[in-house]
């Protein structure tokens, strides 16, 4: 999750009466012991930011769906041509359309996808889907555009898939809240992902080549990219076997003032806390996205003080290199 999420969650998620209780991503155990009746889905990432792990999502799932709920799980790291969470057994998918389906930084957008063979009458837990909605006179939401309903029959989906999760969030959440994409950034992200198979073939084979060359810099002491192999590395021919994604860390050994100086010294790299653009971006996120965050916060996120992420763009691999050999070779080393 991004650095925003910690402070995030507690603050503005309780002003709308919700909380979110944290796990560590290969925590089961505390992960099913965390599930309360109160509980209404479990939410993961397919590819974490900002290190780039895989997530082992039919766990995930079996946990989830053992307990009557819904596995949400945000793609947009790994998106749709390296990973398709719905074979994997998620209910619902989640991406920010401005990173790799969009994949030019010029655009703002979110997407929700439902597969939409979910009963979300059988627990009771989403009463706005399931009872009757005063503001369409009655009408229940799953019963209306499950899989089993008639909106369902009409599409020829019926009994395999309905569209009731996304005409819930469109016809009340959108409509109170207002959270509507405007038309030119919709045709923005619609031309990206014309491409999308393209560019993220390129991004995770140049990403592969940076992480085996800052695997080897003297000045780095570590590098967290599930292609190079390692505890990782399962999950990744698993889940994503074209490839690792475009996002990963690695670790100075000059730590957090290492850390600032580096992302200083780049030149064709751009400075930006963004992910999955066609321009390679790099960001030290114990002074930028994840600065809110106690030192143990971050090493939980997986942002260690010495932590710098890169978002690999689809440039030729040895420039990316060469900007990144300047910035490490050109620091004293007192500071690297």
């Amino acid at each position: 999750f991004s650095g925003g999420s910690v402070p995030h969650s507690p603050r503005q998620f309780k002003q709308f009466g919700w909380s979110v209780t944290f796990c560590g991503h290969e925590d089961y155990e505390g992960i099913e012991k965390a599930i309360t009746a109160k509980t209404k889905a479990v939410y993961c990432e397919s590819i974490a930011n900002p290190g780039g792990l895989v997530i082992d999502l039919e766990r995930l799932a079996d946990i989830a769906h053992r307990h009557g709920l819904p596995l949400i799980v945000d793609n947009t790291t790994a998106t749709p041509y390296l990973t398709r969470p719905f074979e994997h057994g998620a209910d619902i998918v989640v991406h920010s359309a401005t990173k790799g389906l969009g994949g030019h930084g010029n655009a703002m957008g979110g997407f929700i996808v439902e597969k939409g063979d979910f009963d979300w009458a059988a627990s009771g837990k989403f009463p706005i889907i399931s009872e009757p909605c005063d503001s369409y006179h009655g009408m229940r939401m799953y019963e209306t555009f499950g899989k089993d309903g008639p909106v369902a029959e009409m599409l020829g989906t019926k009994g395999k898939a309905g569209i009731s999760f996304v005409i819930t969030a469109r016809v009340l959440g959108l409509r109170d809240m207002g959270m509507c994409i405007s038309p030119f950034n919709a045709f923005l992200i619609s031309m990206g992902m014309e491409t999308l198979p393209l560019r993220m073939q390129k991004h995770c084979d140049n990403a592969l080549a940076v992480a085996k060359f800052l695997e080897k810099h003297e000045k780095v002491s570590w590098v967290r990219y599930a292609g190079l192999g390692g505890s990782n590395f399962d999950l990744h021919q698993k889940y994503c076997p074209k490839g690792a994604g475009a996002l990963f860390t690695f670790g100075l050994k000059g730590g957090y003032e290492a850390g600032k100086q580096l992302v200083d010294s780049v030149k064709m790299i751009s400075l930006v806390a963004n992910l999955g653009d066609s321009r390679t971006l790099v960001a030290h996120p114990a002074s930028m996205m994840h600065a809110q965050l106690s030192e143990e916060q971050r090493r939980e996120a997986g942002a260690e003080t010495e932590t710098i992420r890169l978002s690999v763009g689809i440039e030729e691999p040895e420039d990316i290199i060469a900007d990144l050999r300047q910035a490490l070779d050109g620091a004293p080393r007192s500071a690297l």
